[in-house]
């Protein structure tokens, strides 16, 4: 799995941070630290996250390039 976050979209709001706190860290009150390429046991957690973003800065992709979640907010998982 890959992911994309629009730094200059995320707000610091940090849902992502306390749903998948292995993969998203928050530095200071608005600086986003994330692991662009997490494990796949983090599948679940990386999909809420992306799906709980107020402002939907988090793209979810599979490894071969198939969108998983958009920044819509739309899930298509296939």
């Amino acid at each position: 799995m890959r992911l994309v976050v629009d730094l200059n979209r995320c707000q610091g709001y940090a849902q992502c941070a306390f749903l998948a706190p292995e993969v998203f860290t928050m530095h200071g009150e608005e600086a986003l630290m994330y692991d662009p390429q997490p494990d796949d046991a983090q599948r679940e957690h990386v999909l809420r996250a992306a799906q709980a973003c107020p402002v939907k800065a988090i793209t979810v992709e599979a490894t071969d390039g198939a969108l998983i979640a958009e920044r819509a907010g739309a899930s298509r998982v296939g």
